[in-house]
Formats: C-alpha cells, structure tokens, sequence
C-alpha cells in the first residue's frame, strides 16, 4: 500500500503543492492541515523513514478544491 501513497503524494507534490507559493497557502486553499501538506512533500521528496498513507478523505478534500472527482484524479496518475 506504500507504493500506492508514495506514486499519489509524487503527484500530489510535483504537480500542485510546488506550484504555491507555500505551502500554507496550498492547505488553505484545499481545506486541509498544513502539516498533512508537509507529510505529502516528505513522502513525495522520501526525506522522511515514514511515508504517508494519504486517506481517501484528504485525497477528496484536494479533489473536491480543485473541481476534480476521485476517478479523474487517478486517472491522472494512472498516465
């Protein structure tokens, strides 16, 4: 289950939470805790022994502030 979380973070973080201008805004912006966004950018950058199992509410809160339904999100990464 790691490898799952660990592929979604990597996309969560390259392709959305780098384009902010920090990462509090990004939390704000998707109604989620800022220190959920630094677990992402850990896992996503393997700076931490730890990685972050992302549950499915997070990842629908980041979907849900983006517009975007939780098949179009994996479908994305599915690519």
């Amino acid at each position: 289950m790691g490898e799952t979380s660990d592929i979604v973070c990597g996309y969560i973080y390259k392709n959305w939470i780098q384009s902010y201008k920090s990462q509090r805004s990004f939390a704000l912006d998707h109604n989620i805790e800022e220190s959920i966004v630094r677990k992402i950018k850990n896992t996503a950058l393997e700076t931490s022994k730890q990685h972050y199992s992302i549950p499915v509410n997070t990842l629908s809160k980041i979907c849900e502030a983006r517009n975007m339904k939780l098949l179009d999100f994996f479908k994305l990464i599915d690519k």
